[in-house]
């Protein structure tokens, strides 16, 4: 019996009533722009206080605020910061417009984050931070990392964009980062439509963040600026939003859970998928529902994503690692350098629908396919 074709997008984000009330009253207010305004004070102080941190600074986008983070740090001209070879462009890309040069490292090769064990072989005279990113939910082993960092005097700057709603199932007291930087994207757990956070426990770190995003003005003397700086601002509409999505916030991870689990239960007994990791002392968000095709069972990534298209199911391919980029082969950056957990993952792996509005259904459907 032929089954009834549904469209099963990749992503939508949890929009209600709330959002729509608050940037009403956001633009009612006058306050529109990323100067100032109620809702921005206050979506910084319950973010901050969700992820464990004193202080918290918005900033436009996820990578606006990494490049802050690293800019605040005195991070530029000729240092390094270790990343992993897999993840979005935007961490390197933050790192290369600071000034710095990125060294990668490989990735484990069941969470797909940077391999904690291969940190100390890449750290030099020049290394001044680490930039971890919790791929795909799944949270970094921060404890080691930050371990080396303090070990080697060296900044731990997260790249958390995918990691909101990530931790630990242990109490972690001494693995908090210098920084963690969030995204807010329409596709994130929480979305304000585009804009980032900086969440820290330094004082003067945050102070200089806040400062640098707005042209560092001299507070006493108007059109008067201290340092260099940036437009980096999120608006306090966009801050309205994200005050209602905090609202919600655990409903929505709660959710991402609950559809992993129907999807590992689902797809079991599936031999030649590899599922998502969740390590004991983990707790994975599941941002995305992300697997691989195992090699050796004439099952093919490329086609499953073209079989599940045409069924109308939206996927998504892993990321395309850093030493495969054109970007930054034109720059002179990593072109000959291997990483091969990192490749071998990139043409094995997609991940599947897991919006937070998908339906038990709709999870039966794609598993169905």
């Amino acid at each position: 019996m032929s089954k009834t074709k549904m469209v099963v997008p990749v992503c939508e984000p949890f929009l209600g009533p709330e959002e729509a009330d608050n940037v009403r009253d956001a633009v009612a207010s006058g306050w529109i722009s990323g100067y100032k305004g109620k809702y921005l004070d206050e979506f910084e102080r319950r973010f901050a206080e969700y992820c464990g941190y004193k202080y918290a600074v918005t900033t436009s986008s996820c990578a606006t605020a990494l490049l802050l983070t690293l800019e605040s740090l005195g991070i530029g001209k000729g240092d390094e910061v270790i990343t992993t070879a897999f993840t979005m462009i935007a961490t390197v890309s933050a790192i290369i417009h600071a000034g710095a040069i990125p060294v990668l490292v490989d990735i484990e090769p069941d969470t797909w984050n940077m391999n904690a064990d291969l940190i100390e072989a890449k750290i030099t005279e020049r290394t001044r931070a680490i930039m971890p990113v919790p791929i795909y939910g799944h949270p970094v082993d921060i404890v080691t990392i930050r371990r080396i960092g303090d070990e080697y005097g060296l900044y731990v700057i997260e790249d958390a964009a995918e990691a909101i709603g990530s931790g630990y199932a242990r109490n972690n007291t001494v693995g908090y980062p210098d920084a963690a930087c969030f995204s807010f994207y329409i596709n994130k757990m929480i979305t304000t439509g585009e804009g980032g956070m900086i969440v820290t426990n330094s004082e003067e770190l945050a102070d200089t963040a806040r400062k640098l995003k707005g042209y560092d003005t001299d507070p006493e003397k108007r059109f008067t600026h201290n340092r260099l700086g940036f437009n980096y601002r999120m608006t306090n509409m966009q801050a309205a939003m994200g005050c209602a999505q905090m609202d919600r916030i655990d409903e929505l991870v709660a959710k991402k859970r609950e559809i992993a689990q129907w999807y590992l239960e689902e797809l079991a007994d599936l031999p030649w998928l590899q599922m998502p990791a969740e390590k004991p002392w983990a707790i994975n968000s599941y941002w995305v529902f992300a697997m691989l095709v195992k090699p050796g069972f004439h099952v093919d990534r490329d086609n499953l994503v073209t079989r599940l298209a045409n069924a109308g199911i939206e996927t998504r391919n892993f990321f395309v690692p850093m030493n495969w980029q054109p970007a930054l082969h034109s720059l002179g950056l990593l072109r000959g350098e291997a990483y091969p957990v990192a490749e071998d993952a990139s043409q094995r792996g997609l991940y599947l629908p897991n919006g937070t509005t998908l339906t038990k259904e709709q999870v039966d459907y794609v598993c169905g396919w």
